[in-house]
């Protein structure tokens, strides 16, 4: 791992009743608030609070639907505690009721094109912004994903959506770059982006790196049948995004991310 600052752990929440692995734990706000607690005691840096889920298959959800599943939420977790909270959402009048609530980072897996004001939206708020590569929509995402050089195409594409929104306003430092593994790639698609995530860290943006029991992981080891089964791959995965220097890496199992991420640091120091 490179000298850089240590890897930020973002917790995942999903207050959906449909995300592939945790769907429906955490719709209910009093569940959702302890678990939110427990991954901030465990270690998390920031908390990813999701109201739609984006599994392959997903349907949409609207906005009024969403903002309530999740404004409430980080309301309640800006007034308890300092920690840095992300809204993950597609759609800016969500992003705009969850900023207004204390959220700081608007984690965008259609990469500010779901609506024509997006970019606007997201200078106009001022707060971080993840622009992630996603072919097609989680509806059909998953349906025969081709490329001539996926890690090419898809550096090109994170390239044109930042410079879209510098563009429209929105400041260098307040954009991150996220690969987009899982959504619309095959296992050989998303296996030569995690080799070459130096190649997306060199672009000068804080790369976030979400890996975390993806349906990938059991396509290597078919024994990872359930979302639960896929620790390992989970954490094979964060050290490799670590070593190539993400900022921060996405996952659903915090305290043991967070144990991996220090022991390499302190084998690193050692060595």
């Amino acid at each position: 791992m490179p000298d850089a600052a240590p890897v930020r752990v973002m917790g995942i929440l999903n207050a959906t009743p449909d995300s592939f692995s945790d769907g429906g734990r955490f719709l209910d706000p009093a569940a959702a608030l302890v678990q939110a607690r427990r991954m901030a005691a465990e270690g998390a840096q920031i908390l990813d609070i999701g109201g739609e889920s984006t599994r392959p298959g997903a349907p949409a959800v609207d906005a009024g639907t969403e903002i309530e599943r999740v404004v409430p939420l980080i309301a309640a977790l800006r007034a308890e505690r300092p920690i840095t909270l992300s809204v993950d959402t597609m759609k800016p009048e969500v992003a705009r009721a969850a900023v207004a609530a204390g959220a700081d980072i608007w984690n965008d897996v259609s990469a500010l094109t779901w609506a024509p004001d997006s970019a606007e939206v997201a200078a106009e708020l001022g707060c971080q912004v993840v622009l992630m590569h996603m072919l097609g929509d989680p509806r059909t995402m998953q349906t025969a994903p081709r490329y001539e050089d996926v890690v090419g195409e898809v550096e090109a594409y994170l390239l044109a959506r930042a410079e879209a929104a510098m563009a429209a306003g929105v400041a260098r430092d307040r954009i991150w770059l996220d690969p987009g593994i899982g959504f619309g790639k095959t296992l050989a698609h998303n296996l030569a982006l995690l080799a070459r995530l130096d190649r997306f860290v060199a672009l000068g943006f804080p790369m976030l790196l979400g890996v975390s029991r993806k349906s990938f992981i059991k396509a290597i080891d078919p024994r990872a049948e359930s979302p639960g089964d896929r620790l390992g791959g989970s954490l094979a995965c964060a050290l490799a995004g670590a070593r190539a220097g993400v900022a921060a890496v996405r996952v659903h199992d915090v305290v043991e991310t967070v144990q991996a991420l220090a022991v390499a640091r302190a084998l690193q120091a050692a060595g």
